[in-house]
């Protein structure tokens, strides 16, 4: 049975933190391509280099281990790292799911967490449906669906420039040209030159979605689907969120036809999750 990362950590540091300090040692980790990133808690930052080498040699095909230095900030979706041993480079090539994806982990977001979400919308898309992606990233989820449905059209949205120039990378690297625009800019922009054209939108960002459901609206035509992605409390699921989709429709003149799906992704916090819904729209006649 392979150990934990937390094992093999206390194993080889166990003689030199003391049984109060091998509580701190990381529990997980994320690999991406062949970065490791690992959260280090401030009660043992002075051993991160020994943390960083034992990751290192114990974790195959390993190339650089960073640490978390902050959560992701700002629109942009900024990722706080600092490489703590191997190669300084932090560009990776990434291969998930049949996909490949090329980024940057110290410029562009990337969450191993949303695997299963992202296999699951593309299990969902018919074909000749016009996507918009109003965050695209790197192509989280425009690139799998460009790969394995049959879009007319992907918009891939998204305010990092660097997301945007890994995202032209990753349409080729994929071989779907043609299959996906990717857009540089503010979504809430951009949406009002491209107009009523989406038979589903994905809003892949968090936290605090909801105040960018007005652009979803404005893109979606008559009739179309919204993938609602948000962090809720545990008490608050499902009426708080499924009350903001009813009340944002109705405010941009649609109703709330029907909830085709709600999922909990994955624990944000203790008791707090990222969750998505699936909702059916029809413009108000």
């Amino acid at each position: 049975m392979l150990k934990s990362i937390n094992q093999l950590l206390s194993e080889a540091l166990k003689d030199e933190l003391t049984q109060e300090q091998l509580k701190f040692l990381p529990s997980g980790y994320q690999k991406i391509g062949d970065i490791v990133i690992v959260n280090i808690n401030p009660e043992i930052a002075e051993f991160k280099n020994e943390i960083g080498k034992i990751i290192l040699k114990k974790i195959p095909k390993t190339r650089t281990v960073c640490s978390r230095t902050g959560s992701v900030f700002s629109e942009k979706r900024l990722p706080q790292i600092e490489v703590i041993t191997g190669d300084e480079n932090t560009e990776t090539l990434h291969r998930e799911n049949g996909c490949l994806y090329k980024l940057d982990v110290s410029k562009v977001m990337f969450s191993k967490g949303n695997l299963k979400e992202r296999h699951r919308l593309q299990d969902l898309i018919k074909s000749n449906e016009t996507i918009v992606d109003l965050f695209s990233g790197i192509g989280y989820f425009s690139i799998p669906i460009a790969k394995f449905a049959k879009p007319s059209k992907i918009y891939a949205i998204d305010i990092n420039p660097d997301a945007i120039l890994y995202l032209n990378e990753n349409i080729h690297l994929n071989r779907v040209e043609g299959k996906i625009e990717a857009i540089l800019g503010d979504c809430r922009e951009v949406v009002k030159k491209l107009g009523k054209i989406a038979d589903r939108v994905i809003m892949g960002y968090l936290p605090n979605t909801s105040k960018y459901l007005d652009s979803a609206f404005a893109v979606l035509k008559d009739k179309g689907i919204i993938h609602y992605h948000d962090v809720f409390k545990e008490e608050d699921l499902w009426d708080k969120p499924i009350g903001i989709l009813k009340k944002s429709a109705e405010e941009n003149g649609y109703v709330l036809e029907e909830i085709l799906d709600k999922i909990i992704v994955k624990s944000y916090a203790p008791k707090v999750f990222h969750v998505v819904i699936d909702g059916k729209f029809l413009k108000r006649k």
